[in-house]
Order: structure tokens, then C-alpha cells, then sequence
């Protein structure tokens, strides 16, 4: 058996008060991320299919809320909420939000490989 605090797990992102730290876990990854308020990660998405993350996502947001885009409109997720994003999403921090997820490692980090290329 394993278990992870957030300070034990390498920072993958860093910028602009976003913070990504990622830990392989199997076949999955383990994030704790953190997105200021304001924080739209449309931008960084562009160029994959639909210009959406498409990989799947389970999680828990601790703190702050984050508004969700898909192709068929938008949700809103707050403090106290565990979810399942599925692919086709892109994620904008209405308040400085905090999440833990899990995700299929190969999806996650293509987009992830994507989303660092597209910060610089």
C-alpha cells in the first residue's frame, strides 16, 4: 500500500500561480493541482481534438470552484464535490480552486506534453 501528501509528489507545471504536481501510481496519475481564480486552461488545449482535454478524470475539489466547458455546455463544480470529468473538457477556475484527481497515466500525459508546450 502507498500513500502520497501533496509535498511528496514532484511539481510537473508551474506558473502564473498554477501548480501541477504528478505522481505515476500504476496505470494511473495522481495530481494535486492548483488553479488561481481566473485561471482558463482553454487556451493550453488548443490544437487537441475539439480543442478539449480528452482525457478522463476523477477527483475531489477541496477548495474554490471551477466552471467546466464541453461541447454541450457548462457545469459548475464546487468545494465539497467529488466528480468525474469525462474527455471533451475544458476547465476555467472561477476562485482559487485546489483538486486532487486521478487519471489514466498514457491519456494524461499527452495532454499534459501539450499543455507545457503550449505555456512555453
Amino acid at each position: 500500500m502507498t500513500a502520497f501528501t501533496r509535498e511528496d509528489i514532484p511539481v510537473a507545471i508551474e506558473g502564473g500561480g498554477v501548480e501541477v504536481r504528478l505522481q505515476e501510481v500504476g496505470e494511473m496519475t495522481l495530481a494535486y493541482i492548483h488553479l488561481p481564480q481566473g485561471t482558463d486552461m482553454g487556451p493550453t488545449l488548443k490544437g487537441l481534438e475539439n480543442d478539449l482535454c480528452q482525457c478522463p478524470h476523477w477527483g475531489y475539489l477541496f477548495k474554490g470552484r471551477i466552471k467546466m466547458r464541453t461541447a454541450s455546455g457548462e457545469d459548475v463544480y464546487e468545494a465539497g464535490q467529488a466528480y468525474y470529468w469525462a474527455p471533451g473538457h475544458a476547465p476555467e477556475a472561477l476562485e482559487d480552486s485546489d483538486v486532487v484527481e486521478f487519471s489514466p497515466t498514457a491519456a494524461f500525459m499527452e495532454v499534459m506534453d501539450h499543455v507545457k508546450a503550449q505555456m512555453g
